[in-house]
């Protein structure tokens, strides 16, 4: 219990000090054989590190909790220090790769801009076409449910349609809605739309022939059954397409903005960015598009595990 986090512990602060170690005066290219030694050495005892914290099996629920989130963390310190230890001892071009820490001075320093950014791709493009492509996907899974010639017609229409590039789609969209937000939320939407009918026709069709007899002998209506069985049990195949599909409206909206934008919003800022050559700018815009799209799967997550009361690692097929 006690070597794994002094293990982790012993990582970080080797990390840190060969960090600190790179960045002297005139070390930058110029590391020797000993500092890579040094730098298998880290890489290794991180690894070690996380393999026993993965090993332990605390108790306590927050202990638990934190053995859960310390492995990746530990995993990701190591890539962000591996990461500045050979770009910069090995005098890696700025142009080329950019280290961490110039991508996190560039964070900084961009802030208005990286705001202004977020606020136009993810606020006003990603959230109302994640918000229509699933609302549209359930409501035609429904509505197929219920209509079974429908059914037979609309899958492998909606089929054809999650088949169409993205590169082909985003400038025809530009064109019918305009350079602004609705042509990148159009794009989001139809993005997210099959992913959503499909895992929602799946998860109607899920609720069990008894309990489906039994609601049947009480005689209740599609709509009472539809309320209180069929879209309980379809609840996981719901929440499934959801977080798909919040990975999937991110990526949709900046590739939309690279056919025609405002002079604003990820896609717009990395386009630009890159033809001059500013990697660190090209790089924290990346790294804000990552956090945005980590947070808004954590909380699909967390309101999947607050309705259907257990956590979707454990649920079985």
């Amino acid at each position: 219990m006690v070597l794994a986090p002094a293990l982790a512990g012993a990582a970080c602060a080797a990390g840190l000090a060969l960090c600190l170690l790179v960045h002297r005066p005139g070390f930058a290219g110029q590391a020797g054989p000993g500092f890579w030694a040094a730098t298998a050495g880290l890489w290794l005892l991180a690894t070690l590190a996380a393999s026993d914290l993965a090993a332990l099996e605390p108790r306590h629920p927050l202990a638990r909790q934190a053995v859960f989130l310390a492995v990746p963390a530990l995993f990701g310190l190591l890539v962000l220090a591996l990461w500045e230890l050979v770009t910069v001892g090995a005098g890696v071009p700025a142009v080329l790769m950019p280290p961490p820490s110039a991508i996190a001075v560039r964070f900084v320093q961009g802030g208005p801009t990286l705001a202004a950014d977020f606020v136009q791709t993810f606020v006003k493009a990603a959230l109302p076409g994640y918000a229509l492509g699933n609302l549209t996907g359930l409501a035609l899974a429904i509505l197929a449910d219920r209509v079974p010639v429908l059914r037979r017609g609309v899958m492998p229409v909606a089929n054809f349609a999650s088949a169409l590039p993205i590169v082909g789609v985003a400038p025809i969209m530009v064109m019918w809605f305009g350079f602004d937000w609705p042509s990148k939320a159009a794009v989001v939407a139809l993005l997210t739309f099959f992913p959503m009918l499909v895992q929602a026709s799946a998860g109607l069709a899920a609720a069990g022939r008894l309990e489906r007899d039994l609601m049947r002998s009480y005689a209740a209506e599609y709509g009472q059954t539809l309320r209180l069985l069929r879209l309980p049990a379809a609840l996981p195949f719901l929440f499934t397409a959801l977080k798909v599909n919040a990975t999937l409206a991110l990526i949709g909206a900046i590739v939309a903005e690279f056919f025609g934008t405002p002079i604003v919003g990820m896609g717009f800022r990395i386009s630009i960015e890159a033809a001059r050559l500013a990697l660190d700018m090209v790089w924290a815009e990346i790294a804000l598009a990552a956090l945005a799209g980590s947070a808004f799967y954590g909380l699909v997550a967390l309101a999947e595990r607050a309705t259907t009361r257990r956590p979707p690692a454990r649920r079985t097929a």
